[in-house]
């Protein structure tokens, strides 16, 4: 099912409302597994409606080694593993938005268990912007058609009988969306760990006052709504990795943008945060293969398959 016609407050306020409902035991409410990738540091998640065994992936990892240019399925296969253990049925992949740490195992994930590939409308934006930082062409279409589905903000969709309302919370990149399942909220990039704060917005389309805005509408939902996170690295003196929380804990004590944050020093930090960051150490290889869905760019005349690292114009003293 798809609404178009939802204004950004009607989106979050039939989100709210199927949280609302699922934690009182009037819809159903999915079943999920995180699947810990610590080399990337991502969290990926299979949720399944208990009853129909539907199912929808989120978020997926594909192992990458960019010294030996070599692609392994490791992360993968215990995602189709765990699957194929619950009998269950996969109908939607989806991505939060185009990752810049890590390559997506979509297209893998979709040929071993089937599916449908879902991200945000705006993929063609992404696609645009870094279609043209690395030359890709006209081959290159542009067009999101690599995917399935674009969604936009206020679908809504079902896995089986488990509710999923669709937020688009822009500001990380141009094209982040939450995807809002019974009584859990995915938010790939856009929160972390309360002890740990928020994503970065200084990448292209990115834009940390928007970020702002975006988390404060996550933060409107119940405050029993679970936050499932798609990264976490560890705060100083936690020894574990955490990737889940709810509504409340963030808005009492996430360090970045909890309750009373003023919108203008929440800019004026992720600014100044930002500056000091290095690069993902896989962003020249993901954004590749992610704006492409996942697949690799196709082999040249030679059969083999490339990855590009636009340089930085230098000058000369």
């Amino acid at each position: 099912m798809t609404n178009h016609s939802l204004t950004e407050d009607q989106a979050l306020a039939r989100a709210s409302e199927q949280v609302t409902a699922t934690l009182a035991g009037k819809r159903a409410k999915g079943v999920v597994q995180g699947f810990f990738d610590e080399p990337t540091n991502t969290a990926t998640f299979v949720v399944h409606d208990p009853r129909t065994r539907a199912t929808v992936v989120i978020d997926s990892v594909l192992d990458f080694d960019p010294a030996a240019g070599a692609i392994s399925y490791e992360a993968a296969d215990k995602v189709i593993a765990y699957i194929r253990e619950n009998d269950l049925s996969v109908e939607w992949i989806l991505e939060t938005h185009v990752h810049a740490d890590h390559l997506s195992a979509a297209p893998y994930l979709q040929q071993q268990l089937g599916g449908r590939l879902g991200i945000g409308r705006g993929i063609l934006q992404v696609q645009n912007e870094f279609g043209k930082l690395f030359n890709a062409g006209t081959d290159f279409a542009r067009t999101g058609e690599e995917f399935d589905r674009l969604f936009d903000d206020g679908d809504s969709f079902m896995i089986g009988d488990v509710e999923a309302t669709v937020l688009h919370v822009p500001g990380h990149t141009s094209a982040d969306l939450a995807y809002v399942i019974g009584d859990a909220a995915f938010v790939g990039d856009t929160l972390f760990m309360p002890d740990y704060g928020t994503a970065r917005a200084d990448f292209p389309g990115g834009d940390a006052r928007q970020l702002f805005r975006s988390i404060r509408r996550l933060l409107a939902l119940p405050d029993d709504t679970r936050l499932l996170l798609c990264h976490d690295y560890k705060a100083p003196g936690r020894d574990s990795f955490v990737y889940e929380t709810t509504v409340a804990a963030q808005r009492a004590g996430n360090v970045h943008v909890r309750d009373g944050t003023a919108e203008d020093d929440f800019v004026s930090m992720r600014t100044a945060r930002d500056r000091t960051l290095k690069a993902p150490r896989l962003i020249m290889p993901s954004i590749q293969v992610n704006m492409r869905g996942g697949r690799l760019p196709e082999p040249e005349e030679n059969g083999t398959r490339y990855l590009k690292i636009p340089l930085s114009p230098t000058s000369r003293s």
